[in-house]
């Protein structure tokens, strides 16, 4: 996490509407502002909150510096803290540098690479009516922000102060631009040979080779290039301050215009140009596309700027004509000294008004060609065409070193045959490294040309776009990274819509398939059970009605036949069918205190004499009928209190239910996850998590918290009465 405060250096530019205007513009996207707050605001409203902010810095004449603080907070990419962690961490922060009681709007941008918070601050207390400035912010920052990566669990970053400010600011610029800068270039190409310089001589011969020179500036030196940038000597290297360099070559010594003369007829050597920074591609064709493009931008602009220019000028000519001609028209006329009077002054104000009305129509049609022909940087100019389907400036935003790809939960594929599934999904926008963000529906799919990564809190519906996505663009082998529960929503996602795809993962694919499996299994259930009484006899086809005894009526082509203890087709198995040894394993049998023992799947062994299959308890839930099948709920859920409790959530500990914790737990609650009843037991300062089928989700609802539950082993539960499942 990083927390840097934007300065504005002129007053003038101090203007809290356009800051957070700014921040709370969505720019036309839909994957932009996150969610926005207002803090120690009378109204929630953006709209009131900046004409209270802006009426309180009004009461303030005394304060002449800028009356805004700007912070902004930057993850790590691939960590996004929810919406509640996020309003901590902001109110920690303000707190921390003394504004916790000032007014503030922040607003969460997620559209780039990396989640990060725009916060407006009043410096000016609303109170008090007194302007606050934190004392060495950068320190305090620091150190807030390393204590809220402790405490939340974010991953850490150095936050000591090893570069100077001018030095931050040239990184920021290659970072921003995508272009080397000036600091950076120096020292590649010729601060060597400036260590290496033994006389003021030689030191700006090595400057001239490189197209710079030294000056005197302030109490120190800059290098300057032909186009008049500059950087500090001692930003360059901290040996090339003044003070070093000229205890090492003695008293300064300028550079001769002689020499300046020599240096320009004879050539220059390597000069600084702005350049791409370090790419994996070669881009200097596409560079000079962009310079090109920016050069035609820049002609093409100012020749309608001065199109307009010239019609400002014609416009106030023909006001000052109209104006004179009034005058006159005036002077010649009857009217009384005091009448001429007034119509002077009345065609006067005509005039100006007229001169204001044109001054304002050229300064809105200069601003509508700057618009539309805005310089860009190299970065937003390959953002722009990469927007439009250009796939050179998409490998080329792709291919930057600050580039890397996606991380978390992600969704990516190993190859087999691609399937087209015609998906719609529409081009929100480009980051700046080359991330893709799609809209499909109320999610937003992230593709980085590898792998694919769905918005936090995206719907069923949103995965599986990403699933369809995918098998497009990797194939039918898919590969999935992330936590447990993004593993067993994407599984569940693939299942649920039919998806034809093969999990990468064995893991995966067996809860695929045993999901599709049981899925298979509760299908035919449903239709057997639309189609119970339908059979087929010597006759025809007819339907049956069972009464409370168990006989049925069968209706077929011949009229009523009576048979009792006739069931469905398919429903009930013949006498030397049922129960055999095979099934024991999923049939759900009880044990009687009297009469004839029937055993439980877990006694086979022991009571037949035989060595039976070992039971797995980790992939078998406890519901009658259910068979083997994923705790793909239960692990959901544990998964997402669990991150809680690591956030600093006051929430138990959540683990599976295991043969361990039988016995006599207390009843802390019901749950429901995707539909499945979840029951939760509390042993100790743990809560166990148990899935239970409906008929026994029914009678735990009339239980209390804290009542008393019996769990055996296998997971049966008895009640008081003593029933059990």
């Amino acid at each position: 996490m990083i927390a840097k405060h934007v300065p504005m250096k002129s007053i003038k530019k101090s203007d809290f509407d356009a800051l957070v205007s700014y921040i709370s513009d969505d720019q036309d996207k839909k994957e932009r502002v996150e969610y926005t707050s207002v803090t120690n605001c009378q109204s929630e409203d953006l709209t009131a909150a900046i004409i209270e902010v802006t009426a309180v810095q009004g009461m303030n004449t005394r304060a002449e510096s800028d009356k805004t603080y700007h912070l902004i907070l930057s993850f790590r990419e691939g960590e996004r803290p929810s919406n509640e962690v996020l309003k901590e961490i902001e109110r920690s922060i303000c707190e921390g540098l003394g504004y916790g009681e000032h007014q503030r709007v922040s607003a969460v941008h997620c559209d780039t690479d990396n989640l990060h918070m725009h916060i407006a601050i009043n410096k000016i207390h609303p109170t008090r009516l007194t302007i606050h400035n934190s004392y060495n912010d950068h320190k305090v920052l620091g150190k807030l922000c390393e204590a809220i990566e402790i405490k939340y669990g974010l991953e850490r970053d150095n936050h000591q102060s090893n570069k100077v400010a001018s030095e931050n600011r040239a990184a920021d610029m290659e970072r921003h631009a995508g272009v080397e800068s000036l600091l950076s270039w120096v020292r590649r190409e010729c601060l060597d040979q400036l260590h290496a310089a033994a006389s003021w001589d030689e030191f700006h011969k090595v400057l001239r080779e490189h197209g710079l020179t030294l000056q005197e500036r302030g109490n120190g030196f800059v290098i300057a290039d032909h186009d008049g940038l500059m950087v500090k000597a001692s930003t360059v290297a901290r040996d090339l301050s003044k003070g070093k360099l000229e205890g090492r070559l003695g008293v300064f010594e300028s550079l001769s215009k002689d020499s300046g003369v020599a240096s320009q007829s004879t050539g220059r050597g390597k000069v600084y140009e702005p350049r791409p920074v370090g790419s994996r591609l070669d881009t200097t064709l596409l560079f000079a596309r962009y310079k090109n493009e920016q050069a035609n931008q820049r002609a093409l602009r100012a020749q309608q700027w001065k199109s307009v220019r010239e019609e400002r000028a014609r416009k106030i000519d023909a006001a000052k004509r109209a104006a004179k001609l009034k005058r006159a028209v005036i002077k010649l006329s009857t009217k009384s000294r005091i009448e001429k009077k007034i119509l002077y002054a009345l065609a006067s104000k005509s005039l100006l008004a007229d001169i204001q009305h044109a001054n304002q129509q050229c300064q809105a049609e200069r601003q509508a060609i700057f618009e539309r022909h805005r310089p860009q940087q190299w970065a937003d100019w390959l953002r722009r065409k990469a927007s439009s389907g250009d796939v050179d400036a998409l490998n080329a935003l792709r291919a930057r070193d600050a580039a890397q790809g996606l991380s978390g939960d992600t969704i990516g594929g190993i190859g087999g045959a691609r399937i087209r599934h015609g998906v719609k999904v529409k081009l929100d926008g480009v980051t700046k490294k080359g991330t893709i963000i799609y809209r499909a529906g109320s999610s937003a799919i992230r593709d980085d040309g590898d792998k694919l990564k769905v918005s936090r809190g995206s719907s069923a519906d949103g995965l599986e776009v990403a699933l369809r996505m995918a098998m497009e663009r990797y194939g039918s082998t898919i590969t999935v990274s992330g936590s447990a529960e993004f593993k067993a929503r994407i599984v569940r996602t693939a299942v649920d819509a039919g998806i034809p795809l093969v999990f990468a993962d064995p893991v995966l694919e067996r809860q695929r398939r045993s999901l599709l499996n049981n899925t298979t299994v509760n299908r035919n259930e449903q239709l057997s059970e639309r189609g119970r009484g339908i059979g087929s006899g010597v006759s025809g086809i007819g339907s049956g009605v069972h009464n409370a005894n168990g006989a049925g009526r069968w209706y077929g082509f011949f009229g009523a036949i009576n048979k009792p203890n006739v069931s469905g087709v398919g429903r009930r198995p013949p006498p030397e069918s049922r129960n055999r040894l095979r099934d024991l394993s999923s049939l759900a049998m009880v044990r009687f205190a009297a009469g004839v023992e029937m055993l439980l799947s877990g006694n086979v062994s022991g009571g037949v004499e035989q060595q039976g299959a070992e039971r797995n308890n980790a992939l078998r839930r406890s519901v009658s009928g259910a068979g083997l099948i994923v705790f793909v709920e239960a692990d959901k859920y544990i998964a997402e209190r669990e991150e809680k409790r690591l956030r600093g959530i006051n929430v138990p500990m959540h683990r599976r239910y295991s043969e361990g914790d039988a016995g006599t737990l207390s009843f802390a609650g019901l749950r429901r996850v995707d539909g499945t009843a979840l029951l939760l037991l509390k042993r100790d300062d743990v809560v166990c998590v148990l899935p239970v089928d409906e008929p026994m989700a029914a009678r735990l609802q009339r239980l209390s918290i804290g009542d008393a539950v019996s769990v055996g082993e296998s997971g049966s539960i008895t009640l008081a009465k003593g029933r059990s499942r």
